[in-house]
């Protein structure tokens, strides 16, 4: 296994071992993890099965749940539907201050990842443009953040547009059948 993968295994053993579950009578069957488009190491993991292979020695199985957006990461976690969530940041921080119970164990973040996307045709040409326009957004993620770091950059704020709140890949949908003017997206 790679560093980082190993680093991974390592940080959720332990945050396994410090869990109420871990302590159960009954011993661990099962780990559900979520895995996200905007997660790559997730996507990874998935894809190779290194979960799989390494927890299958101790009789574990990993069942993988796809979560559309941070939010929808953190709405598993606290329904109890998954064990280990990916999310952004700053939905973490966020979650975290509004007294859900999750614990961070791993952070890396690539803010590059997100841009401001309009369609071929817009007559947008920056961000001082978005004034009035209708703008596809996952409050609480990081392009959310992204967006509203812009939009004061160019001296407006949220009430300067009309958020549209869908999750990420309605946004892309949104922007492409021309239902909002932009859409802060992660871009891979």
């Amino acid at each position: 296994m790679t560093g980082i993968t190993r680093r991974i295994l390592l940080a959720g053993a332990i945050a396994l071992a410090v869990t109420p579950a871990a302590k159960a009578a009954d011993p661990l069957k099962e780990i559900r993890i979520d895995w996200a488009t905007y997660n790559p190491v997730s996507m990874v993991l998935k894809q190779k099965g290194l979960l799989e292979k390494e927890f299958a020695k101790e009789g574990i199985t990993v069942t993988w749940v796809q979560s559309a957006g941070s939010n929808k990461a953190l709405e598993f976690l606290n329904a109890g539907s998954i064990d280990f969530g990916s999310t952004a940041g700053s939905a973490a921080l966020v979650a975290r201050i509004n007294g859900n119970p999750i614990k961070s164990i791993y952070v890396y973040s690539r803010p590059e990842w997100t841009a401001l996307v309009t369609s071929k045709d817009s007559k947008i040409a920056g961000v001082a443009d978005l004034k009035g326009k209708r703008v596809a957004v996952t409050r609480g993620t990081d392009p959310h953040i992204f967006l509203v770091r812009a939009l004061l950059g160019a001296g407006l704020t949220e009430k300067d547009i009309t958020p549209v709140l869908l999750q990420h890949a309605d946004g892309k949908t949104a922007l492409i059948r021309g239902d909002v003017d932009a859409w802060p997206a992660s871009i891979r």
